[in-house]
């Protein structure tokens, strides 16, 4: 343990770029796959036109959704993925239950040309803010 702190205190330049460099590889990875807006943001471009893709499961779709959202269930995403062309030129907004899908869909979308966002906190952020969802 004792030689692993001599490396780092000796080739500090090498162990901070080291850490540089993983820091920007994570935040390039982040945006590949739409970057997390607030919920603030959100409603604004729902209101400008932007496109919600709820990617939870029907049921949980059909239980409380955001207005106007469309559903395709992260599972079918790349049969339905052509199916949103329809879309492009828009900017589609990935929503999930807790974030934990959306990237995923994201970057799928993104490699097909997409303009991309993802919902930051997902559905349940979205609850925890008190904003309405429907039936």
């Amino acid at each position: 343990m004792v030689n692993f702190f001599n490396f780092m205190g000796q080739e500090w330049l090498l162990v901070g770029t080291l850490i540089v460099l993983i820091f920007v590889y994570s935040w390039r990875e982040r945006i590949k796959s739409g970057r997390p807006i607030p919920i603030n943001e959100v409603t604004r471009l729902l209101n400008n036109g932007a496109v919600l893709l709820d990617v939870r499961d029907s049921a949980e779709f059909k239980a409380g959704h955001i207005v106007g959202a469309i559903n395709v269930p992260y599972g079918k995403i790349t049969a339905e993925i052509a199916n949103l062309e329809v879309h492009k030129g828009k900017v589609i907004i990935v929503a999930d239950k807790l974030g934990q899908h959306a990237g995923l869909v994201g970057r799928t979308l993104g490699k097909q040309g997409h303009d991309v966002r993802r919902l930051a906190g997902g559905i349940a952020e979205w609850q925890a803010q008190s904003l309405p969802l429907v039936k």
